[in-house]
């Protein structure tokens, strides 16, 4: 078994790595791959228990994936996540239930709506890697993921609800819903306590093997504590994520530079074995065919997999117009309550509004009402398009076979169903996705201006914190040593303004100096690099700058701080 995990894992980094070569999507043709081998004699067959399968691949990865998500853009998408990572889900769960029922009646009606519970989650792994690829806007991309780090939240709830049902529990709606706050709270709370602390060991220890460690450590033990203590697994490592993701712009630069290709690898790693193991388990899934009902099941999977296809753009495309709607008339009603003085005397009595002019308050408002107002119908069609299916419904579907009260044959039945609708979905959708992309015509040219008009705010504020930071230091300097050459100052500010300008050359720094103390202009560069930063963090936490834009910024000024200790750490002694 151990050696069989092994060569189906080199087998399928291989072939993610020939995928990567030449800019194809490694999960789809991962899958492919493995599905064509799984007729192979000496290719192992996989059986995996699905809660050890879920335990070990999914804390990992959404770690990773939480980590990378913009804080401040998930907060600001969190209308359109929250409709699709739960409101979708049920809605997708009960169609899926219902029409299971109708077709297959022997799966009784909790057992369909396992069912539907298992094939409601997209997994958006495959869709991520697409859209990235061919250049998504980001507000479409960060859709998906905060979709995809929630769903599975809301599915698992749903599926322990039906799972004790079918064991004989008495549950009411009220138990369920009581069940999801359980799940959302405890979830929540453990993953800002794991979160808080591995951010705390971030700032303390200035080890980066160390703190890469207890960060590969960290999501099994939200995970797995959340889930011991009936809260969700998954919204613990989530809510770890994004506070951890959030504050590494504070942490050493060592951390982040050895943080960032190790989640990398591990992600090529998990994501190729998760495919992979898709692909194989189809020899299982012909020996599950293998009773007198084959006609039906193979029915049912082709109802299953087109309901999981049409519910989603008929839930999005409505929902989104009724949002956009209220949206306007929240606005509008704003509008009237300013042409009537009411929304002035509601500012005046407003602490948190006071001391904003009633035009910057409307701007505010409306930056943040507009959020929701960005999705286009094209948008709106990726977004429907792109509900390719994962290893969390495969792996919860082989681990619903044990339960108790669900006999063979719905076994075999809801088992046969996830692997068609997961293989399904992602050679369907994922095959065709970016082809749409194309058709539609889909760019972030207009994200790409804000970006540009965001970089030069952030440059200009930058020149003024650096002049105000060299000034202070020149100051210090003057009490600490008197009358010197203070050349050193004048030829750093030249520096700063050539970095500005993007035409730096750090050689020239030393050039231009009356030979300062090597140490002296090391620790003035490492000052000038933080003040930068500080400006980078408090625009992104303003909302003026794009977090992966303010990541970019952040890896170059890390690897000019790299850089420096480098290159002081090589220096000739003799050098003062």
């Amino acid at each position: 078994m151990e050696a069989g995990i092994f060569y189906v894992l080199v087998g399928a980094v291989a072939v993610a790595a020939v995928a990567r070569w030449r800019g194809w999507p490694a999960p789809l043709l991962v899958t492919v791959v493995a599905l064509a081998a799984s007729f192979l004699p000496f290719v192992p067959e996989l059986e995996i228990d699905g809660h050890l399968l879920l335990g070990l691949v999914l804390p990992p990865l959404l770690y990773s994936a939480a980590l990378d998500v913009s804080f401040v853009g998930f907060k600001r998408s969190l209308p359109q996540i929250r409709r699709l990572g739960i409101w979708l889900v049920l809605l997708t769960a009960f169609a899926v239930g219902l029409v299971a029922w109708w077709i297959l009646p022997s799966l009784t009606l909790p057992g369909a709506l396992l069912l539907g519970a298992i094939v409601a989650p997209p997994d958006a792994v495959s869709a991520a890697a697409i859209g990235r690829r061919l250049g998504l806007p980001r507000r479409i991309m960060t859709v998906l993921s905060g979709e995809s780090l929630i769903n599975d939240a809301t599915s698992l709830t749903l599926y322990r609800v039906f799972a004790a049902i079918l064991a004989g529990a008495t549950l009411t709606v009220w138990d369920g819903v009581w069940q999801f706050l359980l799940a959302v709270g405890v979830g929540v709370g453990i993953g800002l306590v794991f979160g808080i602390v591995l951010h705390q060991l971030r700032m303390r220890i200035g080890d980066p093997v160390v703190i890469g460690t207890f960060g590969l450590l960290a999501p099994f033990g939200a995970y797995n504590i959340a889930e011991h203590l009936l809260g969700s697994g998954v919204l613990a490592v989530v809510a770890m994520g994004l506070f951890v993701g959030f504050n590494a712009p504070r942490t050493d630069y060592t951390t982040r530079q050895q943080e960032a290709p190790l989640w990398l690898s591990a992600d090529l790693l998990l994501e190729s074995f998760v495919f992979a193991y898709i692909g194989l388990q189809f020899p299982r899934v012909l020996s599950d065919l293998g009773s007198e009902s084959v006609g039906h099941i193979l029915l049912l999977s082709g109802a299953v997999l087109l309901v999981v296809l049409v519910v989603r753009p008929l839930y999005i495309y409505p929902i989104s117009a009724w949002s956009n709607f209220q949206d306007r008339r929240r606005l509008a009603r704003m509008d009237r309550g300013i042409a009537s003085g009411e929304f002035d005397e509601r500012r005046r009595r407003s602490r948190r509004w006071r001391d904003q002019s009633t035009d910057e308050l409307r701007t505010q408002i409306v930056r943040e009402r507009m959020a929701g107002l960005r999705l286009t119908w094209k948008d709106n069609a990726v977004i429907s398009w792109a509900g390719m299916r994962g290893v969390v419904t495969l792996a919860i579907a082989v681990a619903a076979a044990d339960l108790a009260g669900l006999d063979t044959e719905a076994a075999h039945a809801i088992v046969v169903v996830a692997f068609i609708v997961t293989v399904g979905t992602l050679l369907l959708q994922g095959l065709t996705l970016p082809l749409l992309i194309r058709r539609l015509e889909i760019a972030g040219d207009e994200e790409h201006e804000e970006d540009v008009a965001a970089l030069e705010m952030v440059k200009a504020k930058s020149r003024e914190a650096g002049k105000a930071y060299l000034a202070e230091k020149r100051r210090e300097w003057e009490q600490k040593h008197g009358e010197v050459d203070l050349g050193m100052f004048d030829a750093f500010t030249q520096r700063m303004t050539r970095v500005e300008k993007d035409t730096d050359d750090a050689q020239q720094v030393e050039d231009t100096v009356a030979r300062p103390s090597y140490d002296d202009l090391v620790a003035l560069t490492k000052g000038w690099l933080q003040v930068r930063r500080e400006i980078l963090v408090a625009e992104r936490d303003a909302g003026e700058l794009d977090e992966e834009v303010m990541r970019e910024l952040l890896a170059a000024m890390d690897a000019e701080e790299l850089a420096l200790d480098t290159r002081g750490a090589t220096r000739p002694l003799s050098r003062n």
